[in-house]
């Protein structure tokens, strides 16, 4: 049943008032990154034995069944299907068919509604454009002016209203800002500050007597108790981009949902290991009574859907060959998880700077630089195949040699370091030189001791630096590399060279030595 209503038939349905206790079961994912096949303990793409070993999470298979069940379970009760962003870029089935997977899988799961996250613009207007072509629930986001991208304008909603149960439900979304930096949306693309476009979507809403309101975000966790707490008119706020897990089985996550003066806030990890399940009863006057539900673990016992699986299994078949060459073997596991790449030296952004500054050291370059962002995975212990390597380094960025005064590259490291409390990916992992940060100081101030191949950098110098084409480029706030001397943006694929780095040096030995401290 298509639940999505235009303007005139939300118009035409009678006055909007909740009816009394009236609960809405909410089924959520987010931040999906292209995890089509089901996915080992470290993200990273689970294999044949994995599977026979019942050790493997997720997939859109897994997906599928636990949607089904939920419905099943639920049946006769209000049920809404909802993804909070960024289904796009992190595997090989993304390489390869540029969103066309992604939309295949998630329409046949049967989403009712999804926001735009930053990496649908990784390949340009265009790639979101063709994506939207090819489902049927609507793609919201409330903060983007699309009239200057004609690819895109009046494809993506400003908001939408589904009918469940005979209800009004209204959807508002928000993307953060800084998806001018982090991807690709071309200047056609205008970004709205968040809140002021939510307030001004809930206000449109409520004109029409839609009275229950759900912001679906992909802004971060951070955000979105902003969100909640400075936007009067949301009831609920469903969220991604963080890839947080909210949780009360752990001590050590965020409770799910967090409370935000009444309203509930939730999101459910990433990668498709979770299913978020939020139920939400609200009063005749359409406001949140009660809020209460956990997040669904994807794995063993959740039995992949047959039909989704033979369909993962054909389109497979011209990648299996490349994602099982075996390319190296490491002697421990090769840490790459956000939580530790974004906020200080890993062993993944070690041997990807490494591997960098290896390949272009006979060209006088002496510093390399490398964006956690850029790191998507973890790699375990043993034969590391080039899948391994790909889902790690996923998004086909090519090396950048330039050259930069040395005050620009503190200025860089200092960008670098301005948003670790947000888990932002612009923290650089960094090769051929070192250097100390302190959180507690304001950003723009926190970088000392940089040294250059043992001795302190010199603001005047001109150095020679290799990063990704990504970062050369401006993304991720590194605008200062933007009008970089003698720039080359077209080197070997980034993943290629660390995997030639690793058999160069097989069996590998991830290690830390120091070269990034925090005060």
């Amino acid at each position: 049943m298509n639940r999505f209503l235009t303007a005139t038939a939300v118009l035409a349905l009678s006055a909007g008032m909740a009816s009394a206790d009236y609960t809405l079961h909410i089924l959520h994912t987010n931040d999906m990154h292209s995890r089509i096949e089901s996915i080992n303990k470290y993200d990273s793409t689970c294999n044949a034995e994995g599977e026979a070993e019942g050790t493997c999470f997720g997939g859109v298979a897994r997906v599928k069944t636990a949607v089904d069940q939920k419905r099943a379970e639920l049946e006769g009760q209000n049920v809404l299907l909802l993804d909070a962003g960024d289904p796009f870029q992190g595997s090989l089935f993304y390489s390869t068919y540029k969103g066309a997977a992604e939309a295949e899988f998630m329409q046949a799961i049967g989403y009712d509604a999804m926001a735009v996250g930053n990496h649908e613009f990784d390949d340009g207007p265009q790639g979101l454009a063709d994506f939207i072509e090819k489902v049927s629930f609507p793609v919201v986001s409330g903060n983007l002016d699309l009239s200057g991208e004609a690819l895109l304008d009046g494809k993506v909603e400003n908001h939408v209203v589904l009918d469940v149960g005979g209800q009004k439900i209204g959807i508002v979304s928000a993307l953060a800002t800084d998806t001018v930096e982090t991807s690709s949306p071309g200047e056609g693309v205008v970004f709205q500050d968040e809140i002021e476009a939510l307030k001004a979507d809930v206000a449109t809403l409520e004109a029409e007597g839609v009275d229950i309101i759900i912001a679906l975000n992909h802004v971060g966790l951070n955000k979105d108790l902003d969100i909640a707490a400075n936007v009067p008119g949301i009831d609920v706020v469903i969220g991604g981009h963080s890839h947080t897990l909210m949780s009360n089985d752990d001590d050590g996550t965020p409770a799910y949902p967090e409370m935000v003066e009444g309203t509930p806030v939730a999101q459910a990890y990433a990668y498709t290991k979770y299913l978020g399940h939020l139920t939400v009863t609200f009063d005749d006057a359409g406001a949140v009574t009660a809020a209460s539900g956990d997040p669904m673990v994807l794995d063993a016992s959740v039995v992949p859907d047959e039909a989704i699986a033979a369909r993962i299994a054909e389109m497979g078949a011209p990648i299996e060959e490349l994602k099982q060459r075996i390319v190296a073997e490491t002697a421990s596991e090769i840490v790459g998880s956000r939580d530790v790449c974004r906020a200080q030296e890993c062993t993944m952004g070690n041997l990807i700077a490494d591997a960098m500054l290896d390949r272009v050291k006979d060209q006088g370059v002496e510093i390399a630089i490398q964006n956690g962002g850029g790191i998507r995975a973890s790699i375990d212990a043993g034969e590391v195949t080039m899948g391994e390597v790909l889902t790690v380094l996923p998004f086909q960025n090519t090396l950048s040699t330039f050259q930069v005064t040395g005050a620009s590259i503190v200025d860089a490291l200092e960008n670098g370091v301005s948003q670790i409390e947000d888990g932002a990916g612009r923290f650089p992992q960094v090769a051929g030189m070192s250097y100390a940060f302190d959180v507690s100081q304001p950003a723009g101030s926190r970088v000392s001791d940089v040294m250059v191949s043992g001795a302190p950098i010199d603001p005047e110098k001109v150095y020679s630096v290799v990063s990704n084409n990504y970062v050369r480029n401006g993304g991720d706030g590194y605008a200062m590399f933007e009008e970089a001397q003698n720039a080359y943006d077209f080197g070997p694929d980034l993943a290629d060279v660390t995997a030639e780095f690793l058999a160069a040096n097989a069996p590998y030995t991830p290690y830390t030595d120091g070269r990034i401290t925090a005060k």
